[in-house]
């Protein structure tokens, strides 16, 4: 209980729901596409709950993910990939969002489902895979809403150690302080 009042490390509720969403959704798109394919009913039901479980979740992942844009700190180019990211992930949300009301209106019940249903499933789902990616950009490229490592001091200069596809092992000097970041936090959008 202590986790869920000690927000300090996550810096909104975004990167909590998002993974829930994606993966309720994919797993929604999986089993319309499969129970359309061999004309499994219980696949559709699977797919059906799915869809209407992630779809709720979307509207509390959109909404932390617009206060996580209006309030984690960023530089310019995190905020263009920010908003590159939200760009995707509004229409996204709301084709996943207007399909869980069709599904509750046409396919409550139902044993098969619209070709075009499906089709729009799969195509949201790229949509989905996109934006996605583009918030991975976001964290992984951008570093926006990370804690920084400390820096570690050594021989009188800073420095840190570098590990990734072109630096297992690395050790990368600086001799001056990072670049002064742009905190973009009061940043009208």
């Amino acid at each position: 209980m202590e986790m869920m009042m000690n927000m300090e490390i996550i810096p909104n509720w975004h990167p909590l729901l998002v993974h829930f969403t994606i993966g309720l959704l994919s797993i929604s798109v999986l089993m319309y596409l499969a129970g359309f394919i061999f004309k499994k009913p219980h696949l559709l039901l699977i797919g059906r709950w799915n869809l209407w479980i992630g779809a709720f979740l979307t509207i509390g992942t959109i909404l932390a993910g617009l206060d996580a844009y209006n309030s984690v700190a960023h530089d310019a180019l995190s905020h263009a990939a920010m908003t590159d990211h939200k760009k995707w992930a509004l229409p996204t949300g709301g084709v996943f969002i207007l399909l869980a009301l069709w599904s509750l209106w046409k396919h409550r019940g139902a044993k098969t489902v619209h070709p075009v249903f499906v089709l729009i499933m799969v195509l949201a789902a790229i949509s989905l895979a996109i934006t996605g990616y583009k918030g991975a950009e976001v964290v992984y490229r951008h570093g926006a809403g990370v804690m920084r490592m400390p820096m570690v001091m050594g021989d009188g200069g800073h420095s840190s150690h570098v590990h990734g596809a072109h630096g297992h092992g690395e050790t990368k000097h600086e001799d001056t302080a990072p670049p002064e970041e742009h905190d973009h936090t009061n940043h009208p959008h």
